[in-house]
């Protein structure tokens, strides 16, 4: 997994590098602008489309000099907007970028753009450094670029959000942000959304293990990490060793949330899945699902399960004794959902009870009542640190860039998704695929990783194809492709 450093840890890893590769600072940042400029070719932009580089005096704009000249290089038409007075303010590599424009990059200062030319942006006026508030000129100039009605793309953070914190005042609006080495944390946060867009990692050589000697608590979770996380499996493994599950939800009127559970459970690769749920509403589960057994007793012996999940579709009237027996009755990790997250909220005097390491996976509405209010991401992030550390219990905070919260204070933020996964149900599918990986003997560590990120590319094979016609059922019918993508057998 990719740690991810705060702005001020960018410029010690950057020197570090240096250090360590026996490169100048120049290298590193045309490494950058090679790897932005490899993006954009790859996105097959039109050359008949002029592209506008509005350049800081610091090193983000010195990237952005590197940008112009090597698009230049590629037959765009390329105009350079200053950000700055003079050459005398720049830094010591946008200096020397500067001085590489070819003659037929035209250089203009931002005040005589024009927001209605039609083309493209590009931001590269404050980076990772940039604190505090802006002053009255580079309001002035982010103004100008926000007015600018075609695609904004960032160079390696908006002009104006600061790396490590929620934004206060004003902000480029970009359509894209490709960032380098690693995505700073404010770029994964919700309420930034507007502001980033899509997000594109450009790798600038800066290895895993070069990290090592940085302090974070938060990491970025990549397709290339997923398979150290897998079980493997012989040739001679039966039904038991993948694993002998229980659902326990689904009331009059949901039972659509525990099918989909234990679908999503039996695609992932569970055994054998049984569901508990009211005997009146079976027939649902049993035409639904074929694969599934419902288990209709009112006292099961719990111990007979590996993994048990609880919640989707359950319902909270008259469910609170269910859960404390689960509880009293069940030592190992479970996986609590939707209305068992609700019920604890309603009753907090449960959560001492809950087997250790269990996971928990509220969207934000549930989070909220179960923690309070949040004023913004941040403070969530905290809440749920404090909350895990507190009680020994792992909780994903489900949305773009999932964030999975271990025990051990780590928090992990997931690549994987689409906007299509914002569908009703997509978390009843979340619920059967971590339940299942628990199920076959991964520790509750592997099966968040994995089964968070399985989940978003799930859903991203099945938006390439529904759009926003996806539903969580297309999610399910994905889970299969997702191990042949990631080669997992």
């Amino acid at each position: 997994m990719l740690k991810i450093l705060s702005g001020n840890q960018v410029k010690k890893l950057d020197s570090a590098h240096l250090e360590l590769k026996v490169i100048s600072s120049f290298e590193l940042m045309e490494r950058a602008a090679v790897g932005f400029s490899n993006w954009w070719k790859s996105k097959l932009f039109s050359k008949n489309l002029p592209v506008f580089v509005f350049c800081g005096a610091g090193n983000n704009g010195g990237d952005g000099f590197a940008i112009a000249r090597l698009l230049h290089k590629m037959d765009y038409t390329v105009s350079v907007f200053k950000c700055f007075e003079d050459r005398t303010s720049l830094s010591e590599d946008a200096g020397k970028n500067y001085a590489l424009l070819s003659e037929g990059i035209e250089i203009k200062s931002w005040q005589e753009f024009d927001p209605t030319r039609k083309g493209i942006l590009i931001d590269a006026f404050l980076g990772v450094g940039f604190k505090g508030a802006l002053r009255s000129d580079a309001e002035g100039i982010i103004e100008k670029i926000n007015s600018f009605t075609g695609k904004i793309i960032a160079v390696d953070i908006p002009s104006g959000l600061p790396s490590d914190d929620v934004l206060k005042g004003n902000c480029v609006r970009a359509s894209i942000t490709v960032t380098f080495a690693f995505p700073k944390l404010s770029l994964l946060f919700p309420e930034h959304a507007r502001n980033v867009g899509e997000i594109v990692l450009v790798d600038i050589g800066i290895s895993d293990g070069e990290y090592d000697s940085f302090s974070s608590s938060f990491f970025y979770l990549r397709d290339r990490d997923i398979s150290g996380f897998h079980r493997e499996f012989h040739r001679f493994s039966h039904k038991g060793d993948f694993g002998k599950v229980l659902l326990i939800g689904g009331s009059k009127g949901k039972m659509g949330a525990v099918v989909l559970s234990s679908k999503s459970a039996l695609r992932t690769g569970s055994g054998l899945v049984s569901c508990k749920v009211d005997s009146e509403e079976r027939l649902i589960l049993q035409t639904a699902v074929p694969e599934a057994m419902c288990r209709l007793e009112e006292k099961i012996d719990y111990r007979e399960f590996d993994a048990i999940g609880v919640g989707p579709g359950l319902g909270t009237e008259g469910k609170t004794a269910l859960l404390e027996d689960l509880f009293e009755r069940y030592s190992k990790p479970l996986v609590l959902d939707a209305d068992a997250i609700n019920l604890l909220a309603l009753n907090q005097h449960l959560i001492p009870m809950i087997p250790k390491n269990s996971i928990l996976t509220p969207h934000l509405g549930e989070f909220d009542r179960l923690l309070g209010t949040s004023v913004n991401h941040l403070e969530r992030l905290e809440k749920a640190f404090l909350f895990c550390k507190k009680w020994g219990l792992n909780l994903v905070i489900k949305g773009a860039n999932s964030v999975i919260c271990l025990a051990d204070g780590r928090q992990i933020f997931n690549s994987s998704g689409t906007k299509y996964m914002a569908t009703g149900g997509s978390g009843d599918v979340l619920t059967g695929i971590l339940t299942s990986f628990l199920g076959q003997s991964y520790s509750p560590e592997q099966a968040l990783i994995c089964g968070v990120f399985h989940h978003g590319l799930a859903g991203e094979l099945a938006g390439k194809i529904k759009r926003r016609g996806t539903i969580a059922s297309d999610i399910i019918e994905a889970i299969p492709d997702t191990f042949i993508q990631l080669d997992i057998s």
